[in-house]
């Protein structure tokens, strides 16, 4: 059943029977783009559920109507592990936020550090980019994307309870194992392509939650930092074990 593949998050409850009611761009995408029509199966999550089998009920330009048959899959939710970032050029901060979700962060916050050149984020972009991301990749968990906030500020009201995993540049070398490190809630802290302030640093340093590492023996990109980190921690400490 070729036309099941097609995966779509609604922010509605589920449950077999229940009418889920689409959007007008919902109903584009569908009906107009994917060439879906009344009779016609696709795949339905809403982050909590787990994912199901629905049938088209109606369809129109404006909206139409799914109704759930049964559940497909069970929610998978990922391990307690946030990615903090700061912002790069848009392409490359949407890139950040869609590996993210793929590789199982649990919340995303954008920073905003000494040397983040962006002083603003489009939330209810990087958002839907993070939705797209996890009907791709087959996932039934959408992570929040927070509104960015300043390093200090959040550092200052940082739960200790959360170990932060910086990913420090200045470290070059063999990259870390973590094999030593303790489970539980976590969060991995990448800073933008200049790197994080002296000022930051020796902040980040005398922290007791925090934890430096080395992600190898080349200087990444801020992308490829964030997935790099994410990767490690997932291998050693989270679900890919």
């Amino acid at each position: 059943m070729a036309q099941a593949k097609i995966r779509l998050y609604l922010d509605q409850p589920l449950a077999a029977g229940q009418p889920l009611h689409l959007s007008q761009a919902q109903a584009q995408y569908l009906f107009a783009v994917m060439r879906l029509g009344v009779g016609d199966k696709l795949l339905v999550f809403n982050g909590q559920q787990g994912e199901w089998l629905a049938e088209v009920a109606e369809a129109a330009k404006r909206g139409g109507v799914l109704s759930p048959i049964a559940q497909t899959a069970p929610q998978q939710d990922p391990p307690d592990l946030w990615l903090l970032f700061a912002p790069i050029k848009k392409a490359r901060t949407d890139f950040i936020v869609e590996k993210a979700t793929e590789l199982g962060a649990a919340r995303i916050v954008p920073v905003q550090t000494d040397f983040t050149n962006s002083e603003r984020i489009r939330q209810d972009r990087l958002q839907a980019h993070a939705i797209e991301a996890a009907e791709q990749c087959g996932g039934t968990f959408v992570p929040e994307v927070a509104d960015l906030v300043p390093l200090s500020r959040l550092l200052d009201g940082w739960n200790p309870a959360r170990r932060i995993l910086w990913a420090d540049e200045s470290r070059l070398g063999v990259a870390a194992t973590l094999a030593d490190l303790a489970p539980g809630p976590w969060a991995v802290l990448v800073g933008p392509e200049g790197g994080f302030s002296a000022a930051e640093r020796a902040r980040l340093a005398g922290l007791g939650f925090v934890t430096p590492v080395s992600l190898g023996p080349r200087i990444l990109r801020a992308d490829t930092a964030a997935c790099a980190a994410l990767t490690l921690w997932q291998a050693a400490l989270g679900d890919w074990r």
